[in-house]
């Protein structure tokens, strides 16, 4: 391997897109069943209308040869927002089983809450359709194991929304991982940030209200948004994007945002589990309903390196790294890479070279994930982010949670996916179902 202060910038992208271009090929050439003609039409459900869903569904339909068919959600308002931006003749539902009852469906969108995930997915597979599933794959890790054992048993195609694997800046940071390119990589560390004052969306960085309990707005299914969840009164702080702080539908944001980056350490580093887990934080910095932390650090360990992974939502930017909310840093003794997605850059170790930093024409996967799956739908080739991947990423994070939540750290058997000497810590490992609602 040439040394990093002798690689001109030419040579170091030639390299790195061989390398990358023989990866792509050696996923593209794993087939799962008989592919469909390169013309056919891929019809679309949509279950789940919030902004997620219908982007993902608009994605889709930039492939001239996909066809949204029907859009579910237990909102009225949320139906009628995504009909309106997907346009065309359109049958709506709130209650999902009622798109997989169609026989004119080829394959779903599952874009509900994080408790709404595993069901109607499970439902779809017997169903005979193809998925693309929303991260986490499931709320609880037992959820995510009947899942993949379930696309194996009825063999369909689940693509997993963990998008920054099509994304050509990932694409390119995890073959200089994995190349050597960076040295030995002993530790890797990700991080989100947000300050109260910065956040892009409602609910990202912003205090809740202490809202009163009150009646579900007119034209919401507040029963069937429940679902498996057990049953409590209405409050607009557990409902649509806010439900991801609060135990019952989500598990904070580890699950909403900080899977995408320990997803990406994960297949650069060819890793399949930690060993070991322990997570210290708590509610620091905003005092109000949520129950998931505000500030966290998690340590995960593998056999040959160590992750941690930083939340809070107190300060901007880390001490120290570019402006950005979020990022990855992998640590080699030869040099340091720190990727997000906006681009990467790599900083040599003891100033050997000078700083490598990405094309400006690379992407983050957003619209490449979703139409690889349309694509992958037709051809029948394995998604880019399997089943499995989406299973071992959330289960990382799950298994963080599960540290917070009983106070110390898990001991976690990869092979067996069970946690050791532990009974308490496992009763987090599945959950009760409110009737009737079950996972059979």
């Amino acid at each position: 391997m040439p040394d990093l202060k002798e690689l001109t910038r030419r040579q170091f992208f030639m390299s790195s897109a061989a390398g990358l271009s023989a990866g792509v090929a050696a996923v593209e050439s794993r087939a799962w069943s008989s592919p469909r003609g390169a013309n056919d039409t891929v019809r679309l459900g949509l279950i789940g209308c919030g902004p997620q869903g219908t982007g993902d569904l608009a994605r889709c339909l930039k492939d001239p040869k996909a066809q949204a068919v029907a859009l579910c959600d237990v909102d009225e308002s949320r139906l009628g927002q995504a009909v309106k931006r997907i346009g065309g003749k359109l049958d709506t539902y709130k209650d999902f089983r009622r798109v997989l009852d169609r026989n004119d469906i080829d394959a779903v969108i599952v874009a509900t809450p994080d408790h709404w995930h595993a069901i109607p997915a499970l439902q779809a597979l017997s169903s005979g359709k193809d998925i693309y599933l929303e991260k986490p794959v499931g709320h609880t890790i037992r959820e995510g194991q009947l899942l993949v054992e379930a696309v194996r048993r009825h063999q369909r195609h689940v693509e997993v929304g963990l998008q920054q694997r099509s994304g050509t800046i990932f694409r390119e940071a995890v073959e200089l991982v994995q190349s050597g390119k960076i040295g030995k990589v002993s530790r890797v560390h990700c991080f989100n940030a947000w300050s109260l004052a910065s956040g892009s969306g409602r609910g990202r960085s912003e205090t809740l209200e202490n809202l009163p309990d009150g009646p579900p707005p007119s034209g919401v299914d507040y029963d069937m948004w429940l679902g498996p969840a057990p049953k409590r009164p209405f409050n607009l702080n557990r409902f649509h994007w806010n439900y991801i702080y609060f135990w019952d539908y989500s598990g904070g944001m580890l699950l909403a945002w900080g899977v995408h980056l320990i997803d990406i350490v994960l297949w650069a580093m060819k890793a399949k589990a930690p060993r070991a887990v322990v997570t210290a934080g708590g509610k620091f910095a905003i005092q109000d309903p949520r129950e998931t932390p505000d500030t966290a650090e998690m340590l995960f360990e593998f056999s040959d390196f160590v992750l941690t992974y930083s939340c809070r939502h107190a300060t901007s930017f880390p001490a120290g790294s570019p402006r950005a909310d979020h990022g990855i840093q992998f640590l080699g003794d030869q040099a340091t890479l720190l990727v997000n997605r906006f681009g990467y850059q790599i900083v040599p170790e003891a100033e050997q070279g000078e700083p490598v930093v990405s094309s400006k024409d690379l992407d983050n996967g957003a619209g490449r994930h979703q139409l690889g799956f349309i694509e992958s739908v037709r051809s029948r080739q394995a998604p880019v982010c399997s089943i499995e991947d989406g299973h071992r990423s959330s289960t990382a994070c799950q298994l963080a949670n599960i540290s917070y939540r009983t106070g110390r750290k898990i001991l976690w058997n990869p092979e067996k996916e069970q946690i050791i000497n532990d009974q308490e810590a496992s009763r987090f490992l599945s959950k009760k179902y409110r009737e009737p609602w079950s996972l059979g």
